[in-house]
């Protein structure tokens, strides 16, 4: 408990919060580097889910494929990047990680998506003269969209949760503030910095959740497959 005490007193010195080290700076490093790497993600994985999902072909092998990077450490993988000539890229080489661990549950669960449409209604939207393109756009996306959404909200969680690895490569966010703690040997500060890695996940969870409960009913999610 004191140490719950002492790192709550921590965050409650102003001094901490200002600066280009302070809480403010730090957390708003961790919400530009979690929504960059979701939106490369995003870009990667979602395109290539809904068309593999819209023909019924080679989904699952990209699926397993995509999962492999799951048994593969993150850290792991940005130590390996650091080795490569990328490690001379700045940010490059934790965005490429992170891009890599956001990956799989956004691929599997828009594929699990799509390939859940009731193929009832696939088959009359083709016997009303739909192309391909059309039946995806307009049937099978807005249809599946629950489980993509939840695909995301999975991503964007588990980013904002592992992004704390940017400070191991010379990054900023809040990893940053543990790993100052742990070079001070600052018990407070590492328990501070987990705690706000811990509330800011908890509150981008809130906001999926609140988004969700504003959304039309046919958008809420039916389940999760990541």
């Amino acid at each position: 408990m004191k140490t719950l005490g002492d790192a709550l007193a921590w965050l409650g010195d102003s001094a901490h919060w200002a600066g280009d080290d302070g809480i403010w700076h730090r957390l708003t490093q961790h919400l530009v580097l979690t929504v960059v790497c979701l939106l490369i993600s995003c870009l990667i994985a979602l395109p290539v889910a809904l068309v593999l999902g819209h023909l019924g072909k080679g989904g699952a092998l990209a699926v397993n494929i995509s999962n492999v990077g799951r048994a593969v450490p993150t850290f792991a993988v940005l130590v390996l990047l650091l080795l490569t000539p990328l490690g001379r890229w700045g940010e490059g080489p934790t965005v490429v990680a992170l891009v890599l661990f956001a990956v799989p549950p956004l691929l599997t669960n828009a594929y699990v998506g799509m390939r859940g449409v009731d193929q009832s209604v696939v088959r009359a939207a083709r016997g009303m003269g739909m192309t391909g393109p059309q039946l995806l756009r307009q049937v099978e996306l807005p249809l599946a969209l629950p489980l993509v959404l939840s695909g995301v909200r999975i991503a964007a969680v588990q980013l904002v949760a592992t992004a704390t690895i940017a400070a191991l490569a010379g990054g900023g966010g809040l990893g940053r503030i543990i790993t100052a703690g742990f070079n001070l040997a600052s018990t407070p500060q590492v328990v501070a910095g987990a705690m706000l890695v811990a509330v800011f996940a908890l509150l981008v969870e809130g906001v999926f959740e609140v988004a969700e409960r504003l959304a039309p009913g046919w958008t809420r999610r039916r389940g999760s497959a990541g």
